[in-house]
């Protein structure tokens, strides 16, 4: 495994003001996962979910990067990172793929900041290491098995579909359909913005990381569950929970669940913000995370 320095790769596509950052490269099982890191100072890691990559952290980063070292990778078959077709995307490669970045990196004593997929691959391993883990940051994720929950059960066999693997992969649907679907009232998602959410997942073969991650809804709820069991190991790490409510999967209670695990916790929920908090509320966010960070 190693590290490189690039220009970024030869997307016409991407906002290079809205994503003004150097790109790295780092090889993990013969695949190249991009990564930012930028800034200098204390380290802050983020960890994205899907259909995303590092670009909805890119608000975040601007302006944070001016006082700490943010670090933010596209999970294997996401962003700019590699998307081979045969690979295992679950979510427990992932988080095995993050423990081996973090890793490489040599990171230690550092705040994770985690969202949507990015929370149980990302806290995966706090529960492994939390004596790693300086701060806790937390935006609209779950960290358990949904198997029982009505709402669930319901979407579940949507997401079921032999239909859903073809929309995936031939329409590009969690990207171009369920993005602008989760986007709250307080904003319009523009044109301009989606399609750099659009544009990493160009044709079908570049589509199945999304496709994995549909795949661990039906697949690992058992491994999630996992997770929660061991629920304890984070206790006593501070934590910065901030909610979307308008988030059409990952409600409000979840928000609430996750705010008994800790000794230490703050809270902030945005009203008319759906699920992409650190887009949709950016400046909002950084608000109540420079605060926290702080202390």
């Amino acid at each position: 495994m190693h590290t490189t320095s690039v220009k970024h790769r030869a997307t016409n596509w991407l906002d290079r003001e809205e994503y003004p950052f150097q790109s790295h490269y780092m090889r993990i099982n013969e695949q190249r996962i991009h990564y930012l890191d930028e800034g200098k100072g204390d380290i802050l890691l983020f960890v994205h979910g899907t259909p995303l990559w590092s670009f909805v952290y890119r608000k975040l980063i601007k302006k944070l990067s001016t006082k700490y070292r943010c670090i933010a990778l596209d999970h294997l078959g996401f962003g700019l990172s590699d998307k081979p077709k045969d690979y295992n995307y679950t979510a427990q490669q992932q988080a095995k793929n993050l423990e081996l970045f973090i890793k490489t990196l040599h990171l230690k004593n550092f705040r994770l900041i985690v969202h949507d997929f990015g929370g149980p691959i990302g806290l995966n391993y706090a529960l492994k290491y939390p004596q790693e883990i300086r701060q806790l940051v937390v935006f609209n994720t779950w960290m358990w098995s949904n198997e029982n929950d009505p709402k669930f059960q319901k979407m579940r066999k949507i997401i079921a579909s032999p239909l859903v693997p073809f929309l995936y992969k031939y329409l590009n649907f969690s990207a171009k359909i369920l993005i602008p679907k989760s986007w709250g009232s307080s904003s319009k998602l523009s044109t301009t913005i989606h399609k750099q959410y659009c544009k990493p997942f160009g044709n079908a073969g570049e589509r199945m990381g999304t496709l994995g991650f549909r795949n661990a809804l039906l697949n690992e709820q058992a491994w999630f569950e996992s997770l929660w069991e061991k629920r304890a190991n984070l206790k006593q790490i501070p934590a910065l929970l901030l909610w979307g409510e308008e988030d059409p999967y990952i409600r409000l209670e979840f928000m609430q669940r996750f705010a008994q695990i800790f000794d230490q916790v703050e809270t902030q929920s945005f009203p008319k913000v759906g699920h992409l908090v650190p887009d949709e509320a950016g400046e909002e966010v950084l608000v109540h995370l420079e605060k926290f960070l702080k202390r």
